[in-house]
């Protein structure tokens, strides 16, 4: 059955392009470390017409991982050939096509993995997550797994993870969404994807935190303390490995780069002009020599450790209390030039999300697309449909109930389809008139996600897998980059490699990392279960590449979820920035026992190299 056919979808031309659909199992969840166990490619044309198919099973030289999962045993792999063998044929069906995936970020990069393992680099340069696009089209359905989705578009499922087969529902529901997304006029969310040499996917030796706070620089004569940030830089008489690891033995945290938080510099030529040798001296951080540094590591005072969060003890129960409005919100303290990360504001209460609960409220279950008007102007619009308890789009979507216009807004591209779709148009002023909500729900089976205004906290209810996704409009043309990071309780990145960014997507143990989902959209998965004790913070930012500001990029919506294709939990619509290139978004932070979420909204007029300085990390 063709994907898609001219007489069903519109405009077909700009979603026709050549397409691989791609499914693998794998042996388990961490690209670098596991392996592929099975695949299976389907190919079409532009007109929708399948032109090939091919499946294998595939010989990991490994343990197959969760048997229980894919059932797919040592005994049934042992046979089967090793992914070099059938590289060349999987490249050939990928080369000059769209790679399409559920969750096509996890596929890209295990092929990419295999790929590099096999010594070719993989042949896709673009790829489109079905995950994604059904995030843009937004049907009524409780979460976006394949099985949700093939239930909801009526697409057969008859063996699951079995690479053919979900192959095969993909096809069905690919069908359907790009039907959908053709209806809403949504564009597709495809990714560049820049073909990856081997040197990029070589693992990397896992790094041991550091135990201990970082207590500062030493004084001139003093002792080093356990804790203390150390860069080397130039050639030593002891190899590098072996006065990294003695530094290490002794309690201090050997940094990559230089910053105002380091203590010492170690450098036989201090005047040898090296980039960290520069910064050191402008910075003021003591620089000693080889010889004195090994003096020094014989006598390390002992440091304060990291606070160990308690497990295992009841959470002290509090009475749940609405978020203050954003006109009471405690709000970030605007950072001196030198000084960029901000404390973390005084504690608001948090709202628990009783499960399956619904209050009625005057805009509950509306959706308000906002079109025209300045940036302040709309900002106050959408900070209106959140105090009336409804949700601010910022994408036209199937979600979307009714939509406000302003000034100009009659000449958004959007506003044709609109038109088309019969959607509720109204004026300002109704939102100073009472309504009821739609009777049509937007998930039958009551999954609303919890609407948080600009400053708004929530409890998470488990320890375990969370994702924050960021998406915008694309209003401006301009890069937009989302960045975390991992803080201690000083506010501080234990190592620089806790700066987690579209070069470095994952952080050393795994616990926090990037995905791109579309040219607008981003989300950062952190497992709370994995981070270090020293983590006390999760900050997640948004930065702007160029000229361009959030004024003219328009609002961020930020989605917490329990997973990649879970039902969101909370949902906040952030229009505080105006000339900002920076945007704070949100953060997961640490609350006595447990966690909790926290949309932020707080933006900066600097770049993302001043705040990541002040975070920290020293960006070469």
């Amino acid at each position: 059955m063709p994907i898609a056919s001219p007489p069903d979808v519109p405009h077909l031309s700009d979603y026709a392009h050549d397409w691989a659909l791609v499914d693998v199992e794998t042996s388990g969840l961490v690209a670098r470390r596991d392996r592929v166990l099975s695949i299976a490619v389907l190919t079409f044309g532009p007109d929708g017409v399948q032109t090939g198919e091919y499946a294998t099973l595939l010989n990991p030289g490994c343990d197959p991982g969760p048997v229980h999962i894919h059932g797919l045993t040592a005994e049934r792999l042992s046979g089967a050939p090793t992914f070099e063998q059938v590289a060349g044929r999987i490249g050939a069906l990928l080369q000059d096509r769209v790679m399409v995936a559920h969750n096509a970020q996890f596929d890209y990069d295990f092929l990419a993995h295999e790929f590099a393992r096999a010594r070719l680099y993989l042949p896709v340069a673009q790829r489109l997550c079905t995950l994604a696009l059904n995030r843009r089209v937004e049907p009524p359905v409780a979460g976006f797994s394949l099985a949700a989705l093939a239930e909801y578009y009526g697409v057969p499922q008859t063996s699951a993870h079995d690479a053919l087969d979900d192959t095969r529902v993909l096809a069905g529901i690919f069908r359907s969404s790009l039907a959908e997304a053709a209806r809403l006029g949504v564009p597709l969310p495809l990714v560049a994807c820049p073909p990856r040499q081997n040197a990029q996917f070589a693992p990397k030796p896992p790094r041991t935190p550091c135990a201990y706070r970082n207590p500062g620089r030493p004084a001139p004569g003093e002792s080093l303390v356990q804790g203390m940030k150390i860069a080397i830089t130039g050639e030593t008489a002891t190899s590098r490995a072996e006065l990294v690891a003695r530094a290490v033995d002794a309690g201090l945290n050997i940094m990559s780069s230089v910053s105002r938080h380091t203590g010492v510099l170690v450098t036989n030529d201090s005047a040898s002009g090296s980039a960290k040798a520069r910064r050191a001296v402008a910075e003021g951080v003591t620089i000693v020599d080889e010889r004195t540094f090994l003096k020094l590591l014989a006598d390390v005072r002992p440091g304060t450790p990291h606070e160990v969060p308690t497990r295992g003890k009841p959470p002290v129960a509090e009475s749940p209390a609405v978020p203050a409005a954003p006109s009471t919100v405690i709000a970030l303290p605007a950072p001196a030039p030198t000084e960029v990360p901000v404390p973390a504001p005084a504690e608001a209460p948090a709202r628990r999300r009783p499960a399956a609960s619904y209050t009625a409220r005057p805009f509950g279950r509306r959706r308000v697309l906002v079109l025209g008007g300045t940036h302040e102007e709309a900002s106050v619009v959408r900070a209106r449909v959140v105090e009336l308890g409804g949700a601010a789009a910022i994408n036209l979507s199937a979600g979307v109930t009714d939509v406000v216009l302003l000034p100009g807004g009659e000449s958004d591209r959007r506003m044709a389809r609109v038109t088309a779709l019969g959607l509720p148009v109204h004026p300002q002023d109704w939102l100073g008139t009472p309504v009821a909500e739609p009777t049509e729900a937007p998930a039958e089976n009551g999954a609303v996600a919890e609407v948080l205004s600009r400053g708004g906290v929530i409890d998470l209810p488990t320890a375990g897998q969370w994702h924050v996704a960021a998406s915008w409009a694309q209003l401006a043309d301009c890069e937009i980059d989302v960045v975390a990071f991992v803080l201690d309780e000083d506010e501080q990145v234990s190592c620089d490699e806790d700066f987690v960014f579209y070069g470095a997507p994952e952080s050393p143990d795994g616990s926090v990392r990037l995905r791109c989902d579309g040219p607008t959209e981003q989300s950062i998965a952190v497992d709370l279960a994995a981070l270090p004790p020293a983590a006390h913070r999760i900050a997640v930012a948004a930065a702007i590449d160029g000229a361009e500001t959030f004024g003219s990029a328009g609002a961020v919506q930020v989605v917490l979820a329990p997973g990649v294709d879970a039902p969101a939990v909370a949902q906040a619509t952030l229009d505080a920035a105006t000339s900002e290139r920076t945007l704070l978004l949100a953060e997961i932070y640490r609350r006595g026992p447990r966690w909790r979420f926290r949309a932020v909204g707080q933006g900066y007029d600097h770049d993302l190299e001043t705040l990541v300085r002040g975070y920290g990390v020293e960006v070469e």
